[in-house]
């Protein structure tokens, strides 16, 4: 059988903190700033944890760490 190989585009996109959560970036923060507010661009900079178990473990599978 072959080797499970680690999905790039997703571990380019989450990253595993220290206590071992999952952390993102949220979306729509890439352009068109103008049009939101401050208090909304401010939210958009900060990355968020992961909740969801399901889906920590089904991605956690896709990262291989």
């Amino acid at each position: 059988m072959p080797k499970m190989k680690r999905h790039k585009g997703l571990t380019k996109r989450m990253k595993v903190s220290a206590n071992g959560k999952l952390r993102y970036n949220k979306s729509c923060a890439g352009h068109k700033l103008s049009q939101k507010d401050g208090s909304r661009r401010r939210r958009l900079r900060k990355r968020v944890d992961l909740d969801n178990p399901t889906m920590v473990a089904r991605l956690r599978r896709l990262m291989l760490s």
